[in-house]
């Protein structure tokens, strides 16, 4: 029905079924039948023949105004992907989580906007777990996502960007918080505050292997949504959770950060983007990325 009703635009705007059977490069017996059986589908007159031409009826007014609009949207979003599959999207969605932003998405960006200053960018402050959902829906181009991207290494485009230090998280008063740094050894028996697996995919499994590879198997006493509830947790249950060494540089009421002297503990950086033909605009960034990522190194 599609071809029809823009069919049937083309011969409003021409005022006459010959001309625009030219500018359709169909016949005009053709064009005639296609506007017949689009009048018996919906059931009415669509157009008026008279001396001067055809007139739309009633009907064929009605059909301009709800269908053009419609045929609009669908040319653009048709040509959007037309240039999508040539790799030319002018736009592009970025997730990223809130931590990232200022040492590598910030300076990414900047230089983006050098190579590719036509590119609009959307950028989105998102958790792991909504910024996975959007790239498997197709509403995201690019994640920046910490360690809980190597869970959805295979479903996507990946590259490691940086490797950071750790850290643990301890309550104020905790005998801990006033050390220097802190051994992974040293947090046997002490209770863990993990995050909920599918709102932070992967993050518990990356501590406890941690924690393993120091000796000993964590004991997650309280698993909780999201990271600002993590730390409300260590405060109220004196627990320890580990966490990326960039959280040494922020503050939380009632909490300390301790660097974690292991030097195989590490938390990783990853930028993930859809699989099939990347766009200049999502290669351009994912270069900008690794150059942030290598002059942090």
């Amino acid at each position: 029905m599609l071809d029809r009703i823009k069919a049937l635009l083309t011969v409003i705007e021409e005022g006459s079924v010959n001309r625009a059977a030219m500018r359709l490069r169909i016949t005009q017996p053709a064009l005639s039948r296609q506007m017949q059986a689009l009048e018996q589908e919906l059931g009415g007159r669509l157009l008026e023949r008279e001396t001067s031409g055809v007139k739309p009826t009633g009907l064929g007014h009605a059909l301009v105004k709800a269908m053009r609009p419609l045929v609009s949207n669908y040319d653009a979003a048709l040509a959007d992907l037309r240039r999508q599959a040539r790799g030319e999207r002018s736009e592009l969605r970025v997730g990223y989580l809130a931590s990232a932003a200022q040492s590598l998405l910030t300076p990414a960006l900047t230089k983006l906007r050098k190579a590719q200053p036509q590119v609009k960018l959307k950028l989105h402050d998102m958790s792991p777990r909504e910024m996975l959902g959007a790239l498997r829906t197709g509403e995201l181009d690019v994640a920046l996502i910490g360690q809980e991207g190597v869970a959805a290494a295979r479903e996507f485009h990946s590259a490691r960007l940086c490797s950071l230090h750790v850290c643990v998280a301890v309550a104020d008063d905790d005998e801990l918080a006033a050390r220097k740094n802190i051994s992974l050894k040293e947090l046997k028996g002490r209770d863990f505050i993990g995050v909920d697996e599918d709102e932070v995919p992967g993050r518990n499994r990356w501590a406890a292997a941690l924690c393993k590879a120091a000796g000993f198997r964590p004991r997650f006493a309280v698993v909780v949504d999201g990271i600002s509830n993590v730390l409300s947790q260590v405060v109220s249950e004196s627990g320890v959770t580990l966490l990326p060494g960039y959280f040494e540089k922020q503050q939380h009421p009632g909490v300390s950060f301790i660097p974690v002297s292991d030097e195989n503990a590490r938390w990783d950086f990853f930028v993930l983007w859809q699989k099939g033909r990347a766009s200049a605009a999502i290669r351009a960034l994912v270069d900008a990325l690794k150059q942030v990522a290598a002059e942090l190194r």
